[in-house]
């Protein structure tokens, strides 16, 4: 791969508690990781993407750190870690590995510092309370209720965004900067070919501490569950002076060979992919980003076409990441369900995912269509689960462990894990889906392999076709090629007229002839 191996991409993501556990704790593990590295490779990713895996609580499954610069002990030691790299360079893999730069554990030495107002005394977000004792503004966490919490020792508040035990750093401060530059700069030197760039849009507070204005209500989703969705975040986050941490950290990237940065924009529409293209534009922040615009319910023509189309028109020189599910969200086969077989979803999913102009994001187990875990409160780990139950379920559904054979709990453990392995979702594992030439598994292999295969859906431009409804079209173009592709997001067949090519690739359920189309439910056809 060459300089720019990260355009076009295909990311794995692996979430390290539920990838395999090596030592039978019930908990996954970076040898777990290690010795699975192979079914990645045979997929055809170019790079798998590490959650958090350093020293941490656990309070935010490891988006709390208490030490950037180790491995928390549940998942090994940094040697494991150096052992995990090398074996996935020799199968060709990158690896990407998380960061979480905007906000720390509470029990990071750095706070228990700051509490005492130490040397560290300006590297967390305090602020006095109003004369009445309530907190200095509007703001909301996105864990719910405000984003401000009294530390007695202190006589102040400090923001947390996320849990009260996740302080926000302030990034305002060059010393706070200085450090974090030096905990990518650790890992580089390791030989990380990258990072995800957590929450990236929430370094930068406003200094004057404003309030945020009101979000006006969205009819798709209103009344929100949580506080922290009825406000515009004009002050918490957001602001312009990210774009001047984010060139120090592509500076330094830039001084080592071939490496990337993938922010996560946490955003609702209107304001992330504006962001996205900002961003990412030039040559002087971020390789790419995401945002969460593909990773919610809406699967309509006109979605995808809107999202492709907006990046494009606001950053033609930027580049996006797209994914359809992650660790944050239900799985997409279980959000798309109305719209056809689940196999079939799952099949469409990846083949319109695999053309779409960008790098793309796959989350463990969507390669065997796997669904979202019903769980009970009693199982739950996940804090927005536990606090607005059942309103909103929390993450932890698309957390459960992978499935590897059909054994009690799939091949993951020898004992019971973490989160459970339930029938539904050990019903999809990887061996039985191995013996099945028509499985899931196998199609994205084809997808996958197709599109590494295929200048046009790695490299080439987008042209939308105007199509009926539920139909997704366009053209991937190049100076020497040209690649229609078509999607039927339907559960019902489509017929279209007066369409020109040849089928190439892993068509699913279509056909042409005399330049007529029949696409069947959620059926798939790319035209050379």
């Amino acid at each position: 791969m060459g300089r720019d191996w990260w355009r076009g991409a295909v990311i794995y993501q692996i979430y390290p508690r539920s990838f395999q556990d090596s030592n039978g704790d019930g908990i996954g593990d970076l040898k777990g990781i290690t010795e699975r590295l192979p079914h990645v490779a045979k997929l055809g990713a170019d790079s798998i993407w590490l959650s958090p895996i350093f020293r941490s609580p656990m309070d935010d499954m490891g988006y709390d750190v208490s030490d950037y610069r180790d491995i928390d002990p549940v998942f090994g030691t940094l040697a494991d870690f150096d052992a995990l790299l090398a074996r996935a360079h020799e199968l060709g893999l990158k690896v990407i590995i998380d960061q979480v730069l905007s906000h720390s554990s509470d029990r990071h030495p750095w706070f228990a510092d700051s509490k005492k107002r130490g040397a560290k005394a300006d590297w967390y977000v305090w602020a006095d309370p109003k004369p009445d004792g309530s907190p200095p503004n509007n703001w909301q966490s996105v864990f719910g209720g405000s984003s401000w919490e009294w530390a007695p020792e202190r006589g102040q508040y400090y923001l947390h965004n996320f849990l009260i035990s996740q302080p926000d750093l302030n990034l305002r401060n060059p010393e706070v900067q200085d450090e974090m530059l030096d905990v990518l700069r650790f890992w580089l030197d390791r030989g990380v070919d990258g990072f995800r760039l957590d929450t990236v849009n929430y370094y930068i507070h406003d200094g004057a501490l404003r309030d945020n204005p009101p979000m006006p209500p969205d009819p798709e989703r209103w009344p929100p569950v949580s506080t922290y969705d009825m406000q515009d975040h004009a002050h918490d986050k957001n602001r312009p002076e990210n774009l001047d941490f984010l060139a120090r950290m592509r500076k330094l990237l830039d001084q080592y060979e071939n490496r990337c940065m993938v922010g996560e924009i946490g955003e609702v529409p209107h304001r992330a992919l504006p962001l996205m293209a900002e961003y990412t534009s030039g040559a002087a922040h971020l390789h790419m980003a995401y945002s969460f615009d593909m990773l919610g319910p809406k699967f309509a023509p006109a979605h995808f076409r809107k999202v492709l189309d907006g990046f494009f028109r606001a950053a033609p020189d930027g580049w996006p990441s797209w994914s359809f599910s992650n660790h944050d969200v239900n799985r997409h086969v279980t959000r798309w369900a109305k719209h056809g077989q689940q196999d079939a979803v799952a099949k469409l999913a990846i083949s319109m995912l695999a053309s779409f102009e960008g790098t793309i994001g796959l989350y463990q187990g969507e390669e065997l269509g796997q669904t979202e875990t019903e769980l009970a409160y009693a199982e739950l780990t996940d804090p927005p689960g536990l606090r607005f139950w059942p309103e909103n379920k929390g993450r932890d559904g698309c957390r459960t462990p992978m499935v590897w054979d059909g054994t009690a709990e799939g091949g993951f453990s020898t004992v019971k894990p973490w989160l459970p392995v339930k029938a539904p979702q050990l019903a999809r594992n990887v061996a039985a889906q191995e013996a099945d030439p028509a499985s899931v598994l196998h199609h994205y292999r084809a997808v996958l392999a197709f599109r590494r295969s295929n200048a046009a859906l790695r490299t080439g431009r987008t042209r939308f076709l105007d199509l009926p409804d539920p139909v997704l079209g366009f053209r991937r173009e190049t100076d020497t090629e040209s690649l229609t592709c078509l999607f039927n997001l339907g559960p019902d067949p489509v017929t279209l007229s007066g369409m020109i090519g040849t089928p190439t690739g892993p068509v699913v359920a279509a056909t042409i002839r005399d330049g007529t189309v029949q696409l069947g439910p959620n059926g798939v056809l790319w035209l050379r």
